[in-house]
């Protein structure tokens, strides 16, 4: 992977070239594919480590052979690594967002709530292996897992309306939808903008460097089909901006025949009225991440996603060509005086300019206190602390543990011995990380074990605030630490 400065390209593309790079490795695509051409769309999921949590002859019994038939079409349209790949990530390590719940597709219902088929990720204290689960939406009253954080669907993320973002039969729409066929907007603040109307003030400009990525002139466009998929006329809806900041935009048109534009409000809403407005998906309010990196060189076509790449090939310039290094000479090592070599010999790296009953007297040394040749302690330097570490730990931060391991095995070969260290390390709390997502998935663990202690302690003495330490999450240290306390309580 090119090497860039943070100077010269915004962290956010640099986090999203790593996750292009690590996140969805090509093996999960080549067998994600091949099983869904085969029509076993479970064998799929199970390939982009998605878990199903449906039963397709309890939907039929439930609600009727219509929506099943449906429902299957669409699972066996699923393309789940796709899927992965456009899911919504979180700066800085670019990993799933924890706890959401994203609506996939909408099926009529004769409740008053239609039945979803929505995609859940768990939270942060079991995200090992970044994996997913899908199952079907019935309402708030059947249908949610109880120890998920936010069963419900999220509106601000929503793919029902972006099926070319899952749906490997939609996927062609993907240049027109991300406006890849359209020129970079370049219009300074205050300018008349190519939706039609003026740039409201609270609207944030790329051009004008402030780094975010809006997708302002397709906000129109899309807010236009938010409106007809909630059966709504035309009217106002908000596009988040931060934290703590929203736009209030309203969607007006002089007739059904001419392209919708917006426009800022012209009286203030109260803040209830504002929050049941509709809300823009977060997949329409920015630019594609991919569109973004192709733009600006940081990555090729060839090594997007497949369907990514056939929509996108010719939205921007070919990156400089990186010089790829060869296959590697053994390590060369000054020892004795002299330069020796380290290689792989029978799945194990040694030193292949000692004999080995000279090793073996020499690690008898080493064992009884003695110092160790400078072959050998490059050798455990390499176990210990690889110049491949931080490849390996991208891998395991993003679930590829298959990949992870095949770095490690190429690097010390299959039959090395791992002494402890910063390699060990990582894999060990892999390991015991996905023992975690495994009590979260089997629903004996709800919540993190720090936190039902840290409640435990609160409750024994509630004069006593619960210690905080590493072990702590960090949204219930966040809580705990910024809680509102009354002004009485001060003067004990």
């Amino acid at each position: 992977m090119a090497h860039h400065f943070a100077n010269d390209v915004p962290s956010r593309l640099l986090m999203w070239q790593r996750v292009r790079e690590y996140a969805v490795p090509p093996s999960m695509i080549e067998t994600a594919a091949a099983r869904r051409a085969s029509g076993d769309w479970s064998g799929a999921c199970a390939a982009a480590r998605v878990d199903i949590d449906l039963d397709l002859r309890a939907v039929r019994n439930r609600h009727g052979t219509e929506v099943a038939a449906r429902l299957r079409a669409d699972l066996r349209r699923l393309a789940p690594d796709l899927l992965r790949w456009h899911m919504p990530r979180g700066a800085p390590d670019g990993r799933l967002r924890p706890g959401l719940t994203l609506s996939l597709a909408r099926y009529g219902s004769s409740g008053a709530t239609p039945v979803q088929l929505v995609v859940r990720t768990p939270p942060t204290w079991a995200d090992a292996g970044q994996r997913m689960s899908m199952a079907l939406w019935e309402g708030f009253a059947t249908g949610a897992p109880r120890h998920h954080p936010h069963p419900h669907p999220d509106r601000r993320f929503r793919l029902d309306l972006h099926r070319h973002l899952w749906d490997a039969g939609r996927s062609g729409d993907l240049a027109r939808r991300c406006g890849a066929d359209a020129t970079p907007p370049t219009t300074p603040p205050g300018r008349p903008h190519p939706t039609g109307g003026t740039r409201p003030p609270e609207v944030p400009d790329r051009s004008a460097g402030s780094g975010a990525s809006w997708a302002v002139a397709r906000w129109a466009a899309e807010a236009e089909l938010l409106f007809r998929a909630e059966a709504r006329p035309r009217g106002a809806f908000t596009v988040r901006l931060g934290a703590r900041s929203r736009a209030v935009l309203e969607l007006v048109a002089p007739d059904d025949s001419h392209a919708p534009t917006f426009r800022p409000l012209r009286e203030a809403l109260p803040p209830q009225q504002v929050a049941a407005l509709p809300v823009l998906p977060e997949a329409a309010a920015r630019v594609l991440p991919d569109l973004e990196l192709l733009r600006a060189g940081l990555v090729a076509a060839d090594r997007l996603h497949p369907l990514v790449a056939a929509a996108l090939a010719d939205s921007g310039p070919a990156p400089a060509a990186v010089p790829v290094p060869g296959p590697g000479d053994p390590h060369r090592v000054e020892c004795r005086g002299e330069v020796h070599r380290i290689a792989l010999r029978d799945g194990v790296l040694t030193a292949v300019d000692h004999a080995p009953s000279e090793l073996r007297r020499e690690e008898l040394l080493v064992a009884l206190g003695g110092p160790a040749l400078p072959c050998l302690r490059a050798i455990d330097a390499v176990h210990r602390d690889p110049e491949a570490l931080p490849a390996v730990r991208e891998r395991l931060r993003h679930g590829d543990t298959a990949g992870a391991l095949a770095v490690v095995e190429g690097l010390l070969g299959p039959g090395a011995a791992l002494p402890d260290g910063p390699l060990r390390e990582e894999l060990e709390s892999a390991a015991a990380r996905r023992v975690d997502h495994g009590l979260y998935r089997s629903g004996l663990v709800t919540v993190h074990p720090a936190a039902e202690a840290a409640q435990g302690v609160a409750h024994a003495d509630a004069s006593r605030r619960p210690r905080l330490d590493r072990r702590v999450p960090h949204d219930l240290r966040r809580k705990l630490i910024s809680r509102a306390r009354p002004r009485t309580g001060l003067m004990r």
